[in-house]
């Protein structure tokens, strides 16, 4: 840019600067003033441009900056590298008429004159683009909090100086509606008198209850501009009168835009209405208490449910605790009367078979543990009622598995019952083999849960047996545990596959494979011997071939083979008559 050296200032520079945008100032550095201002730096801060004239930087300036910097030393620093020829451009924040600070956006270039140093200098106004990013970040603070489950009245007071960062003036509060729906209780105000506030606090919603209980009490949006003059203070201005507050916003935060949470307020110590811009913020600041208001209620209702869960799960295990009891007493009376010799395989099984439904409800309970976990991060995104209703199925559903697995523990203690007394015979029935190892498969994947692995089923229709199914179902089971234990680690991939069809020579073959880690020869020799086993203190003692074995090979009346080879997985096949072969106790 250049000036004639023949005049101070053209016409033409005049009237560039007139018709800029931007505030523009020219310093005359020879003078040690203000030259020239155009009407955009006039508005910009406040005053007429006569009076900005004969002035210098510093007094457009606070005495400091946001850092500290001296704000005269800043500008003498950027003048003397526009005198070195450099284009200078930096942030600074100047002053407004009022003493409002106002953040900038300042660019500085030197005037090509010989006779004068004259700098020209842009000011741009990004006090709203600092708010906007101090907004971004703050509520980027405020949903991390959320998350972490920090105290709700951290959280809200977070959300309040955010919001009152924002606006010059305002001062911020959010009150909650009580359970009893009828009563206010505060629950975050930073920067309003603690005395107003307990004042507050108790008072019960109404029609002309300021403006927060008017807003509860309505279920809608209350603005008074002027608390002096509102009737709907009129019981109150006693109150608000020795505070200064003269405005007073209020909008109700919902749940599910139903339910009535609370409040947030805006309060103003001069007579104001809201802006295009405040009613933004207010959309911003009643969502986001909203969902830290809702995480907490959700975060209370799921602790409540969560105590009803384990007491169900004490009462549970008493009852399975009381089963063994049973269990306990019944082998001493086999023992008393010298059947344990014979029975002692079969007594074993049972007492290892009792370790699968504990299992299962174990792993039930894990399962609930990760959703929750999956309801905690849903709240850290705005859970709805939706998603609290499928959690709370899912704990139905938990529930009920957990009966299941102890009606098939007390049905365990009742088969040993049974076998003392030399009933076990009575259970033989014809049934459909698909329609059980349909069953059987749905109880195989409650059991994989979230584990990485895939279920592949085949199973033939119309497959009928004249059979044992309780026997069968055990041999099964064993076989599904032994996979889960044995074939996979905890967090490795892979698939189990069920098939189940006709074979030859009148035998159903049902096969039980993995694609697991299979087992060394020396290993699959020992497989069906009783307490062997490669992972002791996983749930198991050994038992489950050793019994799958003895129930297959004898009351069922069939063989079983296996196929393994280390890395590759194993696949067991139970090759089965459909009429079960008569069977008879060992003396």
């Amino acid at each position: 840019m250049c000036v004639p050296d023949s005049q101070a200032l053209t016409v033409d520079y005049r009237v560039m600067m007139e018709s800029s945008p931007d505030a523009v100032i020219l310093l005359d550095l020879d003078a040690g003033q203000l030259a020239h201002a155009n009407g955009k730096a006039a508005a910009l801060f406040g005053m007429p441009v006569e009076a900005l004239l004969g002035g210098s930087l510093s007094d457009l300036s606070p005495p400091q900056q946001p850092d500290g910097t001296c704000s005269h030393t800043l500008f003498a620093h950027q003048i003397g590298r526009v005198l070195a020829g450099a284009i200078v451009g930096f942030d600074a924040t100047l002053r407004h008429a009022s003493a409002r600070p106002i953040a900038c956006e300042v660019r500085m270039i030197r005037l090509a004159m010989a006779t004068r140093r004259l700098v020209h200098i842009r000011f741009v106004d990004i006090t709203e683009r600092n708010r906007a990013d101090q907004l971004r970040v703050g509520q980027g603070r405020m949903l991390e909090m959320v998350a972490r489950g920090a105290p709700l009245g951290d959280t809200l007071d977070q959300l309040m100086r955010l919001i009152e960062s924002q606006s010059d003036g305002v001062l911020c509060s959010v009150l909650l509606l009580a359970d009893d729906g009828v009563t206010m209780r505060s629950a975050s105000a930073p920067s309003l008198p603690a005395a107003y506030m307990a004042a507050l606090d108790g008072v019960a919603i109404g029609p002309g209850v300021g403006s927060c209980g008017t807003a509860m009490f309505r279920k809608q949006t209350v603005i008074v501009a002027d608390i002096a003059s509102d009737p709907l203070w009129a019981p109150y201005k006693d109150l608000v009168a020795p505070y200064g507050l003269r405005a007073c916003w209020s909008t109700p935060i919902y749940l599910d835009r139903d339910q009535v949470l609370g409040t947030f307020a805006m309060y103003y110590r001069e007579v104001r209405s809201p802006t295009d811009d405040d009613m933004r913020l207010i959309a911003v600041a009643t969502h986001l208490a909203g969902i830290a208001i809702e995480r907490t209620r959700r975060e209370r209702e799921l602790t409540l449910h969560r105590a009803h869960l384990e007491d169900l799960v004490a009462v549970r295990t008493a009852e399975l605790t009381a089963a063994l009891d049973t269990l306990s007493l019944t082998q001493e009376e086999l023992v008393r009367r010298d059947k344990l010799a014979a029975l002692g395989t079969l007594v074993a099984g049972v007492a290892h078979e009792l370790n699968t439904p504990l299992g299962n409800s174990l792993m039930v309970a894990s399962t609930m543990a990760e959703h929750a976990q999956a309801l905690a991060d849903d709240m850290a995104q705005g859970l709805r009622r939706s998603g609290l209703q499928r959690y709370l199925d899912q704990a139905d559903e938990a529930n009920t598995i957990l009966m299941r697995n102890l009606q098939r523990a007390a049905a365990l203690v009742a088969s040993f019952k049974q076998l003392a007394v030399d009933h076990s015979l009575s259970q033989r029935r014809s049934f459909s083999l698909s329609a059980l190892m349909d069953d059987l498969a749905t109880q195989l994947r409650i059991n994989i849960g979230t584990r990485p692995l895939t279920l592949e089923i085949a199973i033939e229709r119309a497959l009928v047996m004249d059979s044992y199914p309780g026997a069968l179902a055990q041999a099964c089971n064993h076989l599904f545990d032994n996979c889960l234990i044995h074939a996979f680690a905890p967090d490795a991939s892979g698939t189990i596959a069920l098939t189940v069809r006709a074979g030859a020579r009148d035998l159903l073959a049902i096969a039980v494979g993995d694609t697991g880690s299979g087992m060394a020869p020396e290993l699959a020799a020992r497989v069906y011997d009783p307490f062997f086993t490669t992972r002791l203190g996983s749930g198991g003692s050994g038992l489950g071939l050793h019994v799958t074995h003895n129930i297959v090979t004898g009351i069922l009346g069939g063989r079983i083979e296996l196929h393994t080879e280390t890395g590759h997985g194993s696949v067991f096949t139970l090759l089965l008559p459909a009429v079960a072969p008569g069977f008879t106790l060992p003396a």
